[in-house]
């Protein structure tokens, strides 16, 4: 099988944001060994929208945490531009994530005292140059809810928050973990498109992990993962729209 990494065919030719070779991860507990990773190659291209495809325990999330810096492989390089992630300390890993990655998890991760233009103003408050509170959330369809707490906001609304605190700070990539695992299918859908949606407008490269094949029809490229390692690289000649989707 050819698992030479290939660009999306829309975005040809396009720059190489972030390069891995060789990744292996291993989680050792007392004389136990678990290898999550087991040799991935991956290229990440600047705008891209990916998704990563696999069941729980595929090592898809560990893939994404070294990719945005909240882990380290065993073995393996890995860099974004000039950024060495294999070899990094903390503090350079806590200023490659501060000044290029926006997370979004399963869960928000919203603090509950701290209405939704708070939650989001805690991440600009921080950024070199963020776009205003406001402005992320007005991207995200809540322009009418920024002083409404967590509580007052549907399971959808404060994910759509949490991907406009992921956001706020322009980040070069962003990263998604299972970021409808949580939600309804109707609501699920409005959160595909919001990620859309910030994908195509403000061409930040995307990667959304996710055990639902179906949301693979919206991705320029899909990576199927399994027991640690990439076992299909496909590219979408035709994406679909979020609204397009169906499971």
């Amino acid at each position: 099988m050819d698992m030479t990494p290939s660009a999306p065919t829309r975005l040809e030719p396009a720059r190489v944001v972030l390069v891995a070779r060789g990744l292996t991860k291993v989680y050792r507990t007392g004389e136990v060994e678990v290898h999550a990773l087991r040799g991935v190659d991956l290229d990440l291209y600047a705008g891209e929208f990916i998704v990563l495809l696999g069941p729980s325990g595929s090592g898809k999330s560990t893939l994404l945490n070294i990719l945005g810096g909240l882990d380290v492989p065993t073995a393996g390089d890995i860099t974004y531009y000039d950024h060495d992630l294999a070899h990094a300390d903390e503090r350079e890993l806590t200023r490659y994530r501060r000044e290029h990655v926006g997370f979004v998890f399963q869960f928000y991760n919203l603090i509950p005292s701290l209405t939704a233009r708070e939650n989001v103003a805690l991440v600009t408050e921080i950024a070199e140059k963020p776009m205003p509170p406001e402005e992320a959330l007005g991207l995200v369809g809540l322009g009418q809810r920024l002083d409404h707490f967590p509580s007052q906001l549907s399971g959808g609304e404060q994910q759509r928050v949490a991907i406009a605190r992921a956001v706020a700070k322009r980040p070069d990539l962003l990263l998604c973990d299972e970021p409808t695992g949580a939600l309804d299918y109707v609501t699920g859908k409005l959160v595909l498109e919001t990620l859309a949606r910030v994908n195509t407008e403000l061409g930040t490269t995307t990667a959304v992990i996710t055990h639902n094949a179906a949301i693979a029809g919206m991705a320029d490229r899909v990576i199927s993962i399994a027991d640690g390692r990439i076992v299909r690289l496909e590219s979408n000649p035709h994406k679909l729209g979020p609204g397009e989707l169906s499971w």
